[in-house]
């Protein structure tokens, strides 16, 4: 299964008329990074970037006058995602903003069902929170130390090492060792070791006594003839 997780920046936060200017994705095959990725800058047209906004990702608009506008690139975004499934943290925000921009362009919107809110997937894990990236990465243990403003590409790889992490990908797989000539064979999957279960060689001694068996069976006697455990042995 191709899952692609992602990140956007805007100018601001009003989809209807703020622009994407920034969107990063690396892709996932079942779970695991294949080492590609996505990064671009677009230009915005006549859409300054808010200051507030640009507090957050540190992105200019001087910075963004040579880079092409997202007309240019739609085509080469849902070539990269193709089929996968689009994965992001608080993905309302991100996917309202994608979608406003296909709008623009005439083009059909990803539907709810192709998409994963990390955010969502967060607050049922850890409904105490909080859930927010940074605070996901320490939960963890992964470094975001260098994360000192939000960057698509940068949000999108952390939050790739946290999907995998909350959904268990990492977790050693259970295997099944063959054996041969009557012995165990031990499966080592990353730091876990499992040993498939055999026959004791020699079954451990019981634990009653000749007192405790007398006991019992008193009492089963008081309990009478439908007793359940009349219907059974010692």
């Amino acid at each position: 299964m191709r899952e692609i997780i992602f990140d956007t920046e805007t100018t601001g936060l009003d989809n209807k008329l703020d622009r994407v200017i920034e969107i990063g994705g690396v892709e996932l095959d079942n779970h695991f990074p294949t080492g590609r990725v996505l990064h671009l800058y677009i230009n915005p047209g006549d859409r300054k970037v808010h200051p507030d906004a640009m507090a957050v990702h540190g992105i200019t608009d001087e910075s963004l006058k040579d880079k092409p506008p997202f007309a240019d690139v739609a085509n080469q975004i849902l070539e990269f995602f193709g089929n996968a499934r689009w994965v992001a943290h608080n993905a309302n925000f991100d996917m309202g903003f994608m979608n406003a921009e296909f709008d623009r362009l005439g083009l059909p919107p990803i539907a709810s069902d192709q998409v994963t809110d990390t955010l969502a997937l967060a607050r049922r894990k850890h409904p105490m929170g909080p859930n927010s990236l940074d605070a996901l990465c320490r939960r963890y243990g992964i470094d975001n130390s260098h994360r000192t403003k939000h960057g698509a590409l940068l949000d999108s790889e952390l939050l790739a090492e946290v999907y995998i992490e909350m959904i268990g990908g990492r977790q050693a797989a259970l295997g099944l060792g063959t054996a041969e000539s009557g012995r165990n064979t031990l499966v080592e999957a990353e730091d876990e070791v499992i040993l498939p279960l055999g026959v004791r060689p020699k079954p451990l001694a019981p634990r009653l006594s000749e007192e405790d068996r007398a006991a019992h069976a008193a009492m089963v006697a008081k309990m009478g003839g439908k007793a359940i455990w009349a219907k059974y042995g010692d």
